[in-house]
């Protein structure tokens, strides 16, 4: 089971503010223990969003929509992803993600889908023929 460990934005982080050395080196010795673990599969910071851009779809078309983006408790700063047993085991480590802010703030947990997850057929089939999204054969 894979899950990802979403580091919600802040403003510093939507400011391009880097984070403190203190917390690099906490961030650093977390990722270290999931690695030691060999549960690690990867793990990054975002730039803001002022950096980013969107593809919106309206009226069976496609439009470029450039950042910054507004409601910064929904936008994300970086992310974990990480290979367990069970949803046990993620929140477990989860609950060990050093504090990403120096306000209050949460971190999002979600488990990616598999491949076996969905009902086979050949898009299915042409996925994992790719090993598109991490799927093994």
């Amino acid at each position: 089971m894979r899950f990802m460990i979403i580091v919600k934005a802040s403003k510093d982080s939507e400011a391009g503010v880097m984070p403190e050395e203190s917390l690099l080196s906490a961030m650093a010795d977390y990722h270290a223990e999931l690695a030691k673990a060999g549960i690690l599969l990867d793990a990054n910071g975002l730039h803001p969003t002022a950096q980013g851009f969107r593809i919106k779809y309206e009226g069976g078309k496609r439009r470029v929509v450039d950042g910054p983006f507004s409601e910064t408790k929904e936008l994300i700063a970086g992310y974990t992803i990480i290979q367990v047993k069970s949803r046990e085991e993620a929140l477990e480590w989860a609950r060990r993600f050093p504090n990403p802010h120096n306000e209050d703030g949460e971190i999002e947990i979600r488990q990616l889908f598999e491949l076996e997850d969905f009902t086979p057929g050949e898009a299915i089939e042409r996925f994992r023929a790719m090993e598109v999204g991490g799927a093994r054969n």
